[in-house]
């Protein structure tokens, strides 16, 4: 009678140590896998940053090239918005893939101030070639503003329809000095988020026919060849 307890209690063992031992093996697989993972994310997103750092550096060197040429070789379509564009897509992508992590933040920084820079140099071509670019700035928040996500949708689409439009997009609390100037200087208040068009601030979710009826001149503006086809 009691060497079947016995091997009984054996069984139960053996049972408790295989059900164990899987269970570890679970737990060190997923490990592993969610390691394994967020060291490719990790991986994928320092070589995005690499690539990003690059291509604000040849941005950069575009300015310097733009402020040497004469007013015959710039055009309001010239490819420094395109340049600039994909660069905040790329930050975005960042932005969800790794959070607000600080090397994202000091890209996100970067960008901000390659964002005025151009903003100010388009006003200066602007003033000295006869140019009517049309610009829109954009203020919005990740932390505390619902409609921001889809402000940027509107205006994603926007300039899908008018590839010749300028807008500019800010954190309004990234900590930048020049950023923090240009929001004193036109007055935006902490009310996301916000359009500053043709001087005048424009407060909570626009969509497109809003910006459009904000901005008559769009319609002399040329729109895409879907836009267009569309129509």
């Amino acid at each position: 009678m009691i060497e079947p307890a016995v091997n009984d209690r054996k069984a139960r063992l053996r049972s408790y140590l295989v059900a164990f031992g899987i269970t570890a093996l679970m737990f060190a697989t997923a490990f592993y896998a969610s390691d394994y993972f967020n060291a490719r994310r990790v991986a994928d997103i320092r070589a995005t940053q690499d690539d990003i750092s690059t291509d604000i550096l040849s941005i950069e060197t575009q300015f310097d090239l733009l402020q040497e040429h004469s007013c015959a070789d710039i055009a309001e379509n010239t490819i420094l918005p395109r340049a600039v564009t994909s660069l905040g897509s790329q930050l975005s992508y960042l932005e969800n893939q790794g959070g607000n992590t600080q090397e994202v933040t000091r890209l996100k920084r970067l960008y901000s101030l390659l964002e005025i820079k151009d903003y100010l140099l388009m006003k200066q071509l602007t003033a000295k070639c006869g140019l009517k670019p049309i610009f829109i700035l954009y203020f919005y928040s990740n932390a505390r503003c619902d409609d921001c996500r889809d402000q940027g949708y509107v205006l994603t689409g926007l300039a899908d329809k008018y590839p010749t439009l300028r807008i500019y997009s800010f954190d309004y609390d990234l900590d930048v000095s020049a950023l923090q100037t240009l929001i004193d200087i036109d007055h935006i208040q902490n009310t996301l988020p916000a359009l500053l068009v043709n001087g005048t601030a424009h407060y909570g979710l626009q969509k497109i026919p809003d910006i459009e009826k904000i901005l008559p001149q769009l319609k002399t503006m040329k729109t895409s060849a879907t836009s267009t086809k569309a129509r």
